[in-house]
């Protein structure tokens, strides 16, 4: 197999990590204003520096700061964007797992003004982590994609009085992205993902039928978030890979919605301009590898074999022969391994422990060592 120089790597990983005991802390004294903001960066920093070295030490490519500095993995980056801003009312997303169901409540958002990029979000965030990286590694940013800005609320949180035609508000939620990829291109960025929870979602009967009855057009809505992102990073400079994750939610080891992706495979595969796919593929609920055939040569996919939803550790004959199965609908060639959704998408974790974070890292650095030498 040929070495890749490029992201995504054979080895990868979403992208949040378990955050420390500290830095919970750190941040609870901040909330209460024993600590000042200066003094929560520093911890911040210093917790960023030991896992960058964590996911060294593990043989990981590529590294990211875990997304210590956010509560959560999209609504940090979403309430920066000019034009949105979080309401008193509340959205209530629901999830599951085996023991039961819990809700993550957060605020509603409103687009009340034109949307643009008004400074280069994660900036500072970034060059941090540029700043701690080996040379031979990688920095990756993490950010939600277009589709989560309009996903959360559908057209109902779009004022009509300042969006009267909705096409304009599209062009503008593209624009203000494209900027925010040049704007971190700037700064170095080689790695970009675009984290998208919507497109699996998608998947979901119960999930479009939610769509259906807010109003929004659910059996088309794939087709538009596909042509968005693909408006926001078509004039993405030559050395900049741009990878989309896709999973059905991950909140303390719960998820949101079921079904494989094979109600947007073929328009998301063959339509969505992205470098990498990753796909969430760790259990039942995720489907099967058959929607792969209609991954076009040149497209990596990135196999979420192993899960973050719970402690236990893969077997890594099983992760093989997962492999061999998705490589009967895309070549090995184009195949990479990594977990199936970050560790710790909202600040509170999934519920594993740190060894077993690094555990499960390491196990994908050895199989996929194994599996593409």
């Amino acid at each position: 197999m040929t070495l890749r120089d490029t992201p995504p790597f054979r080895a990868d990983h979403v992208g949040s990590l378990l955050r420390p005991e500290r830095l919970l802390k750190a941040r609870a004294d901040r909330a209460a204003g024993t600590i000042s903001a200066d003094e929560l960066r520093a911890v911040e920093d210093d917790a960023i520096r030991e896992v960058v070295r964590m996911q060294r030490d593990v043989g990981l490519r590529s590294a990211t700061d875990g997304e210590f500095r956010r509560t959560s993995w999209h609504m940090d980056f979403i309430y920066q964007l000019g034009g949105i801003h979080s309401t008193d009312e509340k959205i209530r997303v629901h999830f599951h797992n085996k023991e039961g169901d819990l809700d993550f409540t957060s605020a509603a958002l409103a687009v009340d003004g034109p949307v643009r990029l008004e400074k280069t979000i994660f900036g500072p965030d970034f060059a941090f982590l540029s700043s701690t990286v080996d040379s031979d590694v990688t920095a990756k940013l993490t950010i939600p994609s277009p589709s989560m800005v309009h996903y959360r609320g559908g057209k109902a949180s779009i004022d009509p009085a300042v969006y009267p035609d909705e096409e304009q508000f599209w062009a503008d939620l593209s624009a203000a992205y494209a900027a925010q990829v040049a704007a971190v291109a700037s700064l170095g960025c080689r790695y970009l993902q675009l984290d998208d929870t919507s497109l699996a979602y998608l998947n979901d009967p119960e999930q479009r039928r939610q769509l259906d009855e807010r109003g929004d057009d659910a059996e088309h809505q794939h087709l538009r978030y596909i042509k968005q992102i693909n408006a926001a990073i078509q004039d993405r400079p030559a050395g900049l890979s741009v990878t989309t994750h896709m999973c059905r939610g991950n909140f303390r080891s719960s998820w949101a919605a079921e079904g494989g992706y094979d109600f947007v495979a073929e328009a998301l595969f063959s339509e969505l301009a992205v470098d990498g796919f990753f796909l969430e593929f760790d259990d039942e609920r995720s489907g099967g590898f058959a929607p792969l055939r209609f991954v076009p040569p040149g497209k990596m996919v990135v196999l979420g074999l192993v899960t973050t939803k719970r402690g236990e550790l893969e077997s890594k004959d099983a992760l093989k022969r997962r492999i061999d199965e998705a490589a009967k609908y895309v070549p090995l060639e184009q195949l990479c391994l990594s977990p199936q959704c970050g560790f710790s998408s909202t600040v509170e974790g999934n519920v594993l422990s740190y060894d077993d974070e690094v555990a499960k890292l390491r196990l994908i650095v050895e199989t996929a060592d194994e599996v593409w030498g």
